[in-house]
């Protein structure tokens, strides 16, 4: 069974980790070279990622796993991002990604 990591900035709580979901800290200069880490281990099967810290160069490299890892990277809106309109059109981007068309989500 592969395994699902979350990494967030080091000021987070370990709530994943609470889940049984490993929990790591990283800073947004730290993140590349942690996710090269993570997807050359085949025991990983979903990489989670704070959005504070997919920046820059950080955001380019997950747009490159998306297309050539077989696993998964989902950036996770920060908590401070709050509202329902930026979590629906997160939920629809990764509904459309999951099925491949676009869906109107009713709540």
């Amino acid at each position: 069974m592969r395994k699902i990591v979350v990494i967030a900035p080091p000021d987070s709580r370990p709530g994943f980790a609470l889940a049984g979901v490993r929990q790591l800290s990283a800073s947004p200069d730290e993140l590349p070279v942690l996710l090269r880490q993570l997807v050359r281990d085949p025991l990983n099967g979903a990489v989670i990622v704070d959005e504070r810290l997919a920046t820059g160069s950080a955001r380019e490299y997950i747009r490159e796993l998306d297309r050539r890892w077989t696993g998964l990277v989902i950036v996770l809106p920060a908590p401070e991002r709050a509202g329902a309109v930026a979590e629906e059109d997160y939920v629809l981007q990764l509904i459309r990604r999951a099925i491949g068309y676009q869906v109107r989500l009713s709540l």
